[in-house]
């Protein structure tokens, strides 16, 4: 008897655990959709290529707001923001998508260790033929959206206008920045450029940390 309720037991657990798992990898996928929308038809993206899959013929493509900006033109900034999403892709795609990336991960105790991915931004088409099976079609590279050491060019200056092929030292683009973060506050509230610098875990505002800020956010 208590063989077989400890057996009993066991099994329970299994398909708790097992349950577990077909609902966690439920969540992933309804995020996946959530934050990618519905890549049933071919859909265009912009990213960064970063580390090649030669088995599948897949690749890891960072994707971020802009492209994913890097102020200074560093690594990590060019990163972060941003998520790492897998891709395959069809034959002319893949080798287009070879001439960029990294070609594994390269561990440490590896004898033979690639170069870093050199962050390639692209653009390129792209259908999800199954769930969280999304296939390239195409891929082209684009101009870089990232400034460099000396001339740094912050994501919401690649919003302007005034700062396209500047940096933030050129003085039409700080003038179209500083008229951004200072814009007024209309009656209705639909002419706020700006009403907070930093949003904090949990929804507290914070203003007046970043240059030229608002008046009106100094009260957050």
């Amino acid at each position: 008897m208590m063989m077989q309720k400890r057996g009993a037991a066991v099994l329970a657990a299994v398909a708790l655990i097992v349950g577990m798992g077909s609902t966690a990898s439920a969540i992933e996928s309804f995020q996946e959709r959530f934050e990618w929308g519905d890549l049933s038809k071919p859909t265009t993206l912009q990213g960064r290529v970063i580390v090649l899959d030669p088995y599948d013929e897949a690749v890891w493509i960072n994707i971020a707001v802009f492209g994913g900006n890097a102020e200074s033109g560093l690594y990590w900034q060019k990163i972060h923001p941003g998520k790492n999403v897998k891709f395959y892709a069809d034959k002319s795609a893949w080798q287009e998508l070879k001439k960029m990336g990294r070609s594994h991960a390269g561990p440490a105790a590896a004898k033979d260790v690639p170069p870093g991915s050199t962050t390639d931004l692209i653009e390129f088409v792209v259908t999800e033929t199954e769930q969280n099976h999304r296939v390239i079609s195409s891929v082209k590279k684009i101009p870089e959206v990232s400034g460099a050491m000396g001339k740094p060019l912050s994501i919401s200056s690649l919003r302007l206008k005034d700062c396209a092929g500047k940096s933030e030292f050129d003085k039409a683009c700080a003038t179209a920045k500083q008229d951004l973060n200072t814009s007024p506050v209309t009656p209705d509230g639909s002419g706020v450029g700006m009403q907070y610098d930093v949003m904090l875990p949990g929804g507290k505002l914070l203003g007046g940390l970043i240059p030229w800020s608002a008046q009106y956010n100094r009260a957050h």
